[in-house]
Order: C-alpha cells, then sequence, then structure tokens
C-alpha cells in the first residue's frame, strides 16, 4: 500500500499537469490514469506487474481512503452549490436546465429498454435498470463545469452564469432521482413500494432536520468562531472547524447510508446547508488541499479497475457502446441547444450552453459506481458509460473555446 499509494498520486498529478496544458480539466487525467493502471492496459500488457503494484489484499484498503476522499469531495461540491444563482436568470435557466434534464432521461429510457435484455445484472428490475441509465445519461459535473468555465473566462459572465444556474438544477434533480434508485435497489425495511415510500419519507425527514435545524445550529456555532482572522492555520479555531466539519459529514453521510440512500447523499446535503463563512471557507480549503490531490485519485484508480475495454471486445458491444455516447450526446447537448433556442438565444450562445451542459467529469463517475455498487448494471455496462463520460468531458473544453474564438469581438452574450 506504501507503494500503491504514492505511484497513484504521483500518476495523477502527473496527467493533471498535462492535461491542462492541454486544456483539458484535471478529471480527464485522472479517469485515464485510472483506465491505463486498470485490466485495461497494465493488467492486460503485464498482468505480473499489475497484480504487485495493485494486490487483491491491497484494494479494499484503498478503496476507503478514495471514499473519504469522495465523502470530502461532495462535500465541497454542497458547498459550491449557489442556488442563487437561480434568481433574475430569467426562463433560459428554467428552459435549458429542465431540457437538459428530462431529454436524456427519455432518451436514456428508450436506450435503457432495449439494452435491458443484453447488460441487466441478473435479479435487477427493469424499472430500476432503466431508471438508473436515464439518470446516468442525464448528469452534469457542476465542480468541473465550474473549472472549465474559469479556464476560459467565462465565470462570473452571463453565459457563465446561466450555464451554473442550469447545472446546478440538474444536478439537484438527478441526484434526488439516483436516490429513488437506490431507495428501489435496497429499501428500507425491505421490499415492495412501502419500503420505497419508507426510504422517501425517511430521505424527506432527514433534510428538513437538516435545513430547519442543523442549519440554524451551524450558523450559531459558526458565529461563535470569531472573527474572519480564525482560519489562520496557526490558530486553534481553525483546526476546529477542520474537525467539525471532517465530523459533520461523516455523521450526515452515516445518516443517509443507515436510511438506505447512499452515504454521498448526506455529504453533499451537509455541505449545502453549512454556512458560506470565513471560518468554514478556510477549513474547507484546507480539506480540499489534501483530499482532492491526495485521496481523491484512489476512487479513480478504484474505477479504472472495474473498466475493462476488453469486456467490449465484440462488434456488438462496441456498437452499443456507440449508442450509449451517441444518446448521451444528442440528449444533453443537443436538448440544452435546442432549449436555449427555444429561450431566444443566438445559435453561438446556444451551442455553447449545450456543450457546457454535456460535460460530466467525476459526477458521472460517482453515479457509475453507485449504481455497478449497487448491482444495478454491469462490468460491461460501468465500462461503456465510463468510456462516455471521458469523451463528454475531454471535447467540452475544445469547443467552447473554438466558440469563444468565433465570437464577434466586444459582443456580450446571453444578455438575457
Amino acid at each position: 500500500m506504501l507503494i500503491a499509494v504514492p505511484v497513484v498520486v504521483l500518476a495523477c498529478g502527473v496527467a493533471t499537469a498535462v492535461m491542462r496544458r492541454l486544456g483539458q480539466p484535471a478529471v480527464v487525467g485522472e479517469i485515464l490514469v485510472g483506465i491505463l493502471l486498470g485490466p485495461s492496459l497494465l493488467g492486460w500488457l503485464w498482468p505480473v506487474g499489475s497484480r504487485w503494484l495493485l494486490p487483491g489484499e491491497v484494494l479494499p484498503y484503498l478503496a476507503v481512503l478514495g471514499n473519504l476522499g469522495l465523502l470530502v469531495f461532495m462535500f465541497l461540491v454542497g458547498l459550491e452549490l449557489d442556488l442563487g444563482l437561480l434568481r433574475g436568470r430569467g426562463r433560459a435557466v428554467v428552459v435549458v436546465s429542465q431540457a437538459s434534464v428530462w431529454i436524456p432521461l427519455g432518451l436514456g429510457s428508450l436506450l435503457a429498454l432495449a439494452m435491458y435484455g443484453a447488460f441487466a445484472p441478473e435479479g435487477v428490475g427493469r424499472a430500476e435498470f432503466v431508471l438508473f441509465v436515464s439518470v446516468a445519461m442525464s448528469v452534469t459535473a457542476f465542480p468541473v463545469l465550474a473549472r472549465i468555465l474559469k479556464d476560459q473566462g467565462l465565470y462570473g459572465t452571463p453565459v457563465g452564469a446561466v450555464a451554473m444556474a442550469c447545472a446546478a438544477v440538474a444536478d439537484v434533480v438527478a441526484w434526488c432521482l439516483l436516490a429513488l434508485v437506490v431507495a428501489m435497489a435496497h429499501p428500507l425495511g425491505g421490499g415492495g413500494g412501502w419500503g420505497i415510500v419508507g426510504t422517501g419519507v425517511s430521505a424527506g425527514v432527514f433534510l428538513a432536520g437538516m435545513w430547519w435545524g442543523v442549519r440554524p445550529v451551524l450558523d450559531w456555532g459558526v458565529k461563535r468562531w470569531g472573527p474572519d482572522s480564525a482560519c489562520d492555520s496557526a490558530s486553534g479555531a481553525g483546526a476546529g472547524a477542520v474537525v467539525g466539519l471532517c465530523s459533520g459529514l461523516c455523521l450526515a453521510a452515516y445518516a443517509t447510508s443507515a436510511m438506505g440512500v447512499h452515504a454521498l447523499f448526506g455529504a453533499f446535503v451537509f455541505g449545502a446547508v453549512v454556512p458560506r463563512t470565513a471560518v468554514v471557507e478556510g477549513a474547507a480549503e484546507r480539506m480540499r488541499e489534501f483530499a482532492v490531490p491526495v485521496l481523491l485519485p484512489l476512487f479513480f484508480v478504484g474505477s479504472g479497475l472495474k473498466t475493462d475495454v476488453g469486456l467490449l471486445g465484440g462488434g456488438t458491444a462496441w456498437w452499443w457502446a456507440g449508442a450509449v455516447l451517441a444518446v448521451a450526446v444528442a440528449g444533453k447537448w443537443g436538448g440544452g441547444t435546442g432549449a436555449a433556442l427555444l429561450a431566444g438565444h443566438s445559435v453561438r450562445d446556444a451551442v455553447t450552453l449545450g456543450a457546457l451542459m454535456n460535460c460530466r467529469g467525476v459526477t458521472e463517475l460517482v453515479v457509475l459506481n453507485v449504481g455497478l455498487g449497487l448491482g444495478v448494471i454491469g462490468a460491461g455496462l460501468f465500462t461503456a458509460l465510463v468510456l462516455m463520460a471521458l469523451v463528454t468531458t475531454a471535447v467540452t473544453g475544445p469547443v467552447v473555446r473554438a466558440l469563444r474564438e468565433r465570437e464577434p469581438k466586444g459582443a456580450v452574450s446571453l444578455r438575457r
């Protein structure tokens, strides 16, 4: 393990630097490293070396560390979720966000119905399989999108604000639907409709308690920590904030896991209800500095070890993988573009918004790992969906850059 961790972290660090030079988000390089260290390349070219570097007895420990990093990451996503972006953005946010969720859901449902017989694991019901594939098609990577907008100089611009608002709405809807899939696969108190209802009620009580109970307490506690200087690295208050946030996100994750909803939902909701003060943001940044570059890459390697391109060796499987990619692009990019045009925006602005909504990144990998862990999808479909996430994320930056280069000088986009 003391060899595997530095190899993985250093490889992801190098890949991140290379991808950023190529104008790509870091997650593209991290996904590639995970795939290359897995059975798709290293395990195929050098099985002995692969088993020596990542032996079976080490993988559970790497998975634990990777999942801790993932919980911190989901907390940070919730912390960065700004629903205030929805205010004053006009009908574009409503139209584009809803179209970029429900059109992919509809097209994904049709594709999943066709794939059910060939790709659904034994014992998985048609409803949860179809719903999960639909959700996987409708995801937008909110944190990766923010990074792309910053790299392209669009963060804070009208088009960037609309894209962030639409992504926020789309991700909230997608997470709620994924929670439904989890409830259908592992309902609280056993199977059947009542178990699913029980899980839904428990999740509703949890959300209400977090918003009207925990949030005011956190706000009071943060104010007691004193002025902004409390987040100084030399201050005990700053260390106490880190300890408090880590403890809170773990307890929230445990609560949602115990009620039959995935632990990630708890960490995400905890991040969304934590007050955004200088103390909290300073502590969150300290958590990010360790969890994102050190722990999160271990999650990507776990995903890469489950991704085996060899499972798509047959011609039919590759045709299905192509269909997954085509439906994903048509649903998100096509749906977002069409909705923006209906909202009255220019062709260039509409295509830009559609391309941004098509970015999936790490959020897609999180969703896919949840589905694979639940047994809703098998390794073959998991591989096809990972490749789809890699391609759709990689093309976002170059497409947006090309569209910006063609924009008339001095033009102001998305005035509404």
